[in-house]
C-alpha cells in the first residue's frame, strides 16, 4: 500500500512537470507572434485575437494543470483551442525562426526598432526630397519652355520684319533702276538728237514742266515720222515713180508738218518761252531760229539754187514768195521789238518807296500784272510765226511741180539734217 502510494505520488510529480514543460513552451510558442505582431505594426485587430487565444489557452492550461494534479489526468485543450493554437503556430512558424535569430543576436528588439523607424523615415524624406526636386525639375523645365517658344516667337517676328525690310528694299532699288534706265534713254535720245540742256535754273525748271516735257516726247515721235516719210520720199524720186505716187507721199509730208504746227500751238498755252527759247531744237538749229522756228525766207533763198532750172514765172513767184515772207517776218519780228522794250519799261518804272508801304507793293502788283499781260502776247506772235511758214510751204507747192516740190522737201530735210549732226559733232568734240 505504502509503495502504490509512492508511486502515485511519483506519477502525480512527474505529470505536474510533464504540464510545467509543456504550458512553458506553449507560452514561449505564443509570446514570440505577439511581440513580432507589435514589432511589425500589425492591426490592433489581431493583437486582440492572439491576445485572447492567450488567455483561453492561459486558463486553459490552468484548469488542466488543477485537474491533472487533482485526478492525476493527462493535460488536454479543446478541440477550437487547439486548432486555434496549430493555425497560428503555422502562420508565426516563420516568425518564431526569426525572432529566435534575433535573440541570438547581441542587438536588442528596441535597437532593431529604432533602427526601422530611422531607415523609415530616412526613406520617407528621400521620397519627398525626390517628389519636391521632381516638382522643381518640372517647373523649371516648363518655364524653360516657356521662355524657348517666347523667343522662338521673337525670332521668327524678327525674320519677317527683315523679310519685308528686304522686298521694301529690293522693290525700291528696282523702282530707282528703272526711273535710270528711263532717265538714260530719255538722255540717249536727246543726244542723239542734238538736244542740249542747259544747267540754269530757269531752263531746268521750265524743262520740268509737264507741257515741256510732252512737247518734246511728241516733237521726238514727230521726228521720227518725218524722216519715215522723207526716206519713202527720196526712194520714190530715186525710182523715177509717177506723178500720182509722188503727190500722195508729198501731201502726207505736208499734213505731218502741219502736226507740228499745231503741237506747237499747244505747247505754247503751257510754256512759251520753252517753245520760243528753242530748247527742242539743236544748238545749231537754235542759232538760225526765229521765234521758235525757220525763217520761211532764209528756205526760199536756199531752194533757188537746188531747184534749177526754173520756170521764169515760177522764179517770179519764188521771189514774190520770198519778198512778202520777208516783210512779214520783219514785222514780227519789229513786234517783239516793241514787246521786249515796253516789257523792260514797265518793270524799270517802279517808284522806289518805303520797305513794307502799301503804296509800294500796291505799285508792285500793278507793275506785275501788267507785265503778265505783256507776256501773255508772246503766244500770239508765235502763232503768227508758224502761220506764216505753214503758207509759205503751201505756196511753194502751188508754184512748184509735183517732182520739184518733193526736191525741195529733199533739200529742206537734207538743211536740218546737216544742221542736227554738226550738234552732235560739236558736243562730241575733244575738250582740252
Amino acid at each position: 500500500m505504502g509503495g502504490t502510494a509512492f508511486c502515485s505520488v511519483i506519477l502525480k510529480f512527474i505529470v505536474v512537470e510533464y504540464n510545467l514543460v509543456c504550458l512553458l513552451l506553449i507560452i514561449l510558442y505564443l509570446l514570440d507572434p505577439v511581440f513580432n505582431q507589435l514589432k511589425s505594426g500589425s492591426s490592433a485587430l489581431g493583437n486582440d485575437v492572439q491576445f485572447d487565444v492567450l488567455s483561453k489557452s492561459l486558463a486553459l492550461s490552468d484548469a488542466n494543470l488543477s485537474a491533472a494534479i487533482v485526478g492525476s489526468q493527462p493535460l488536454s485543450l479543446p478541440k477550437d483551442s487547439q486548432t486555434k493554437l496549430a493555425s497560428l503556430s503555422g502562420s508565426h512558424r516563420e516568425n518564431w525562426g526569426e525572432s529566435s535569430m534575433a535573440e541570438g543576436s547581441p542587438r536588442t528588439d528596441t535597437s532593431t526598432d529604432d533602427t526601422d523607424d530611422k531607415n523609415q523615415r530616412h526613406e520617407r524624406n528621400q521620397l519627398l526630397g525626390v517628389g519636391a526636386s521632381d516638382s522643381s525639375d518640372k517647373s523649371k523645365e516648363k518655364a524653360g519652355d516657356q521662355k524657348t517658344l517666347r523667343r522662338l516667337a521673337q525670332n521668327r517676328e524678327a525674320a519677317r520684319k527683315s523679310r519685308l525690310r528686304k522686298k521694301a528694299y529690293v522693290q525700291q532699288l528696282e523702282s530707282s533702276r528703272l526711273k535710270l534706265t528711263q532717265l538714260e534713254q530719255e538722255l540717249q535720245r536727246a543726244r542723239q538728237q542734238g538736244i542740249f540742256i542747259s544747267s540754269s535754273g530757269d531752263q531746268s525748271h521750265s524743262m520740268s514742266g509737264n507741257g515741256a516735257l510732252a512737247f518734246d516726247v511728241e516733237y521726238a515721235r514727230w521726228l521720227e515720222e518725218h524722216n519715215r516719210q522723207i526716206n519713202e520720199l527720196r526712194a520714190a524720186v530715186n525710182s523715177h515713180a509717177g506723178d500720182g505716187e509722188l503727190r500722195t507721199i508729198i501731201e502726207n509730208v505736208t499734213t505731218h508738218f502741219d502736226d507740228i504746227f499745231r503741237l506747237k500751238g499747244i505747247a505754247a498755252k503751257a510754256d512759251v518761252f520753252h517753245i520760243l527759247s528753242g530748247m527742242w531744237k539743236t544748238p545749231a538749229e537754235r542759232c538760225f531760229m526765229w521765234i521758235g522756228g525757220f525763217r520761211s525766207s532764209e528756205l526760199l533763198k536756199l531752194l533757188v539754187s537746188q531747184l534749177e532750172p526754173l520756170t521764169e514765172q515760177q522764179l517770179m513767184g519764188i521771189c514774190n514768195l520770198q519778198q512778202s515772207s520777208q516783210q512779214a517776218e520783219d514785222a514780227l519780228s519789229q513786234g517783239m521789238e516793241a514787246l521786249q522794250q515796253s516789257l523792260a519799261e514797265t518793270l524799270a518804272n517802279g517808284s522806289p518807296g518805303p520797305s513794307g508801304a502799301s503804296g509800294n507793293v500796291a505799285n508792285y502788283m500793278g507793275q506785275m500784272a501788267m507785265a503778265m499781260g505783256k507776256l501773255g502776247t508772246l503766244e500770239g506772235f508765235l502763232r503768227q510765226a508758224d502761220n506764216l511758214r505753214q503758207q509759205t510751204l503751201q505756196q511753194m507747192h502751188r508754184i512748184l511741180t509735183t517732182r520739184q516740190s518733193a526736191r525741195a522737201l529733199l533739200a529742206i530735210n537734207d538743211y536740218f539734217s546737216r544742221l542736227r549732226a554738226l550738234s552732235s559733232l560739236w558736243l562730241a568734240r575733244p575738250r582740252e
